[in-house]
């Protein structure tokens, strides 16, 4: 659907200069943020308060969901000076909760575990008291690599479940739903102070009572914070974007959401994997 057909809850504006001028220091420090390469809506809104969600271990993915615009291709070198220079952004930016994510790199032993600790001990040590929150790949499963992001001690670590598990064969066919849930059960059982987050997108074609099941799948997992937001289609070659959810049918999702006992629920047409992140552990942590 072109912008043109968006209802009016879903347009988004924002200034362009605020936009560029965080985008070139990302440059200069040769980051990448998943803010430009996924397309977020709310770029402009969190570039002007002068935050960003840094997304490490290069541009390309290797593997190729079909909802996700981030490139797929030729993975890069990891880069050892990469946990520095996100740090060196977060005391630029004077960021008090920092979001890393990343590309999945199944081409590496731990998935890019060490990397993703690397960057939290680097911020810990020039920001101590800055919240760290990590947004994970699924590791293809592996406890030991989830051990190694567990004991650099992050404050938040989520993990997508993106959707339900009936539309997985389309929309992300190389994950599976059930080990994705069980990374969040594990770091849950390995670290119960760390809180746990996951998303998922609305407008593939899911029913709500899908969506129910889901809610109950992810508490059950031990699932602290969850966000919902709509599926917006990167280009033709995607998944097809089946129906835009109205913002009272997100307010019912919210509903059912808080109903289950989640800390935190962030829901609504652009809400995104870390929008109001930091609001999102502060009222986590005020209601535990």
């Amino acid at each position: 659907m072109t912008d043109q057909k968006k209802p009016s809850w879903l347009r988004v504006k924002y200034n362009k200069s605020e936009v560029s001028e965080i985008s070139e220091m990302m440059s200069a420090l040769g980051l990448n943020t998943v803010c430009k390469e996924a397309e977020c809506p709310n770029m402009g809104e969190c570039f002007k308060k002068r935050t960003a969600t840094f997304m490490i271990l290069g541009k390309y993915c290797t593997r190729d969901c079909r909802f996700c615009s981030v490139e797929h291709g030729a993975p890069e070198s990891v880069c050892p000076e990469e946990p520095e220079h996100i740090a060196e952004a977060a005391v630029k930016l004077g960021l008090r909760h920092v979001v890393i994510t990343s590309v999945t790199r199944d081409d590496l032993p731990d998935g890019g575990a060490e990397q993703f600790a690397a960057c939290v001990r680097s911020i810990k040590r020039r920001l101590p008291s800055v919240a760290v929150e990590l947004l994970i790949p699924d590791f293809k499963g592996s406890n030991n690599a989830l051990d190694i992001v567990i004991a650099a001690h992050p404050d938040v670590i989520g993990h997508n479940v993106e959707t339900v598990p009936s539309l997985y064969s389309d929309v992300r066919p190389q994950a599976v739903y059930t080990r994705s849930l069980e990374v969040l059960k594990y770091i849950k059982s390995k670290s119960p102070d760390i809180r746990v987050k996951s998303g998922i997108m609305v407008g593939l074609g899911e029913k709500k009572e899908e969506v129910f099941t889901l809610f109950d799948d992810l508490r059950a997992a031990g699932c602290d914070i969850i966000t919902i937001g709509q599926y917006l289609r990167p280009s033709v070659s995607h998944v097809e974007m089946k129906e835009y959810i109205t913002p009272e049918m997100f307010e019912m999702y919210k509903t059912q959401a808080q109903s289950r006992g989640f800390g935190y629920v962030s829901c609504g047409p652009l809400v995104r994997s870390s929008y109001h992140a930091a609001e999102a552990l502060r009222e986590t942590d005020v209601h535990s």
